[in-house]
């Protein structure tokens, strides 16, 4: 009789180890899909800055600077999981002074003239994206159009 007692208690501890090595296993594997997914997301977002970057000098040279100037440029990439925001800066001789945003209009030096700075911002939407915490990309450049 103590034999069969002391084997059904050994059983059940062996069972309870098992279910913790279990859940364990589990917990580790659902956080290891969530960092790789958050990583492909993160990923795309670097991939979206550049081209909003790209965007925003193609919106600068395409556009009739003699009279106005481009100063700000929103973008919805992928159905609005990700939105860019543009904020561009003027440096330089031969700025329209209509243009609200600039840094420097004295400088001398033709290599220097029309310069733009460019902040620009990249978030994923975390509602769409099922994120459980933002991401959100930045990325400061100077730029000449």
């Amino acid at each position: 009789m103590k034999r069969r007692g002391f084997g059904l208690i050994t059983a059940i501890i062996i069972m309870m180890t098992v279910a913790v090595l279990m859940s364990l296993m589990i917990g580790l594997s659902s956080s290891t899909v969530k960092q790789t997914s958050n990583l492909f997301i993160k990923e795309q977002a670097r991939l979206y800055l550049r081209s909003a970057t790209e965007f925003a000098l193609l919106a600068i040279s395409g556009h009739d600077n003699s009279a106005s100037c481009v100063e700000d440029v929103n973008i919805s990439f992928d159905n609005s999981s990700y939105n860019a925001s543009v904020d561009i800066w003027y440096m330089g001789n031969g700025i329209p002074t209509s243009c609200n945003k600039i840094l420097d209009n004295t400088l001398q030096t033709d290599d220097s003239n029309y310069t733009v700075i460019m902040d620009v911002m990249v978030e994923a939407n975390q509602t769409k994206l099922g994120l459980t915490e933002p991401i959100r990309l930045h990325r400061r450049t100077l730029q000449k159009p």
